[in-house]
């Protein structure tokens, strides 16, 4: 069993040892590892893409009473093998007026920052790009680089309705930034490190841990922040960025072939690495019962997180713009700042160790106690806070049917009038 849990970093090491004995011990060396290490990587997230894409079709398929893709292949299983080969040979066209470099950087740029997220996500033990001690911080920063993008692309197709689409994707990115990483920092306070390695190991027996994962104690901030997952991914119902119905297909309508092809590899690649992120942060990574290893675990989670986002796209409509950005900023981030004061001040009252209680004081608890007072706290805040929404809600249908009302008899006595 050991073996098959240090699978990953024995193949690992035994490859950077063959290395070595070829090259020596020497900058060239760790280069060509390293260089190695980014080419898996990016193979393997290519390959989720891949997979991502066939699974999300016939998941939906099956909510919508379809059939999905199944001519290519059994079960459709080289349906994404064929998109690929139409996207390299559709035709590459360039709007006339368009800013060119711009416009031809922008594909390549957010396809970049999209897989650069995985270089600090540890995927079994022993096996990540690079153990960053800022790991949370950096996820954050790549994550927000995709704007940059987004907005190269729309204004370089010198397109009306593709720099509309970019404004709104760029509103969308920024505004759902703040809860994320509002919701990211109760975690890290938990943790008292930004290392995703730390993350994982407080959430297992390991390194004094409780083996308790974070969702169970911050209930509000694993909902938070999936929700805000969603937006930044820009799938149903936050889908503003493309809304075909409203402006054409948002900021990439102008492109086509490959450059496109590279905007949807980095949509599925980021909503493969949020996923990744939440169950690192919330659900304990890799870690599990001994009977597994632990990047099965890894895989098993994932693709539960998949699959309910897929359920979300395949059920829920789309929103308006106004709801989305009403929702952010009146009801999200109201609630992660309640909810970073209510974990910082329990968390400083009630301590699970001795040590902590010698060095900050507070009352000694068992971790389940502990996560018994914090969790609860979250879902109070949560339920309080969709109470006084449903509240607000109701008082503001009430009054525009009571305006209706009123203008539906002025405009029946105005008519009896004319009589």
């Amino acid at each position: 069993m050991d073996a098959l849990n240090n699978l990953l970093s024995t193949v690992g090491d035994a490859i950077a040892n063959l290395i070595y004995s070829l090259l020596g011990k020497n900058p060239g060396a760790d280069f060509a590892i390293a260089m190695l290490a980014a080419i898996l990587i990016c193979t393997a997230a290519a390959l989720g893409f891949m997979a991502l894409t066939w699974m999300e079709r016939k998941l939906v398929a099956r909510i919508q009473d379809r059939v999905g893709p199944n001519q290519a292949g059994p079960y459709g299983l080289l349906q994404p093998i064929a998109d690929g080969v139409k996207m390299f040979t559709k035709e590459d066209s360039t709007p006339r007026d368009a800013d060119r470099p711009v416009y031809n950087l922008a594909p390549l740029i957010i396809a970049i920052f999209a897989l650069a997220t995985y270089a600090v996500i540890p995927f079994a033990p022993r096996v990540v790009g690079t153990n960053l001690n800022i790991g949370v911080f950096y996820v954050v920063a790549i994550g927000s680089a995709s704007t940059i993008a987004i907005l190269m692309a729309g204004w370089g197709s010198n397109n009306k309705y593709s720099l509309l689409g970019a404004f709104r994707t760029v509103a969308q990115l920024v505004g759902y930034e703040v809860p994320m990483l509002l919701n990211i920092l109760p975690v890290v306070m938990l943790t008292g490190s930004m290392s995703l390695i730390d993350v994982i190991n407080k959430q297992t027996t390991q390194n004094g841990g409780a083996g308790i994962p974070f969702i169970l104690m911050l209930p509000l901030s694993a909902v938070v922040f999936i929700i805000s997952g969603i937006a930044e991914t820009g799938r149903s119902p936050f889908d503003l960025l493309e809304a075909e119905s409203e402006i054409v297909a948002g900021f990439h309508v102008e492109y086509s072939g490959m450059k496109f092809a590279l905007f949807f590899l980095g949509e599925y690649v980021n909503t493969l690495a949020i996923s990744l992120v939440f169950v690192t942060l919330f659900l304990g990574g890799y870690a599990g019962p001994e009977i597994l290893p632990g990047y099965v675990w890894l895989l098993l989670k994932v693709g539960v997180v998949l699959a309910f986002l897929m359920w979300l796209r395949g059920t829920l409509p789309r929103v308006r713009v106004d709801q989305l950005m009403n929702f952010n900023w009146k009801f999200l981030v109201p609630m992660s700042l309640i909810n970073i004061l209510a974990v910082a001040f329990l968390s400083k009252i009630f301590v699970t160790t001795a040590g902590a209680q010698s060095a900050n004081g507070g009352i000694l608890v068992h971790p389940i106690i502990q996560t018994i007072i914090l969790g609860g706290t979250g879902m109070f805040i949560l339920v309080m806070g969709l109470w006084l929404v449903a509240r607000r809600t109701r008082a503001l249908r009430l009054a525009e049917e009571q305006t209706l009302a009123e203008r539906r008899a002025q405009n029946m006595a105005t008519a009896a009038s004319l009589k």
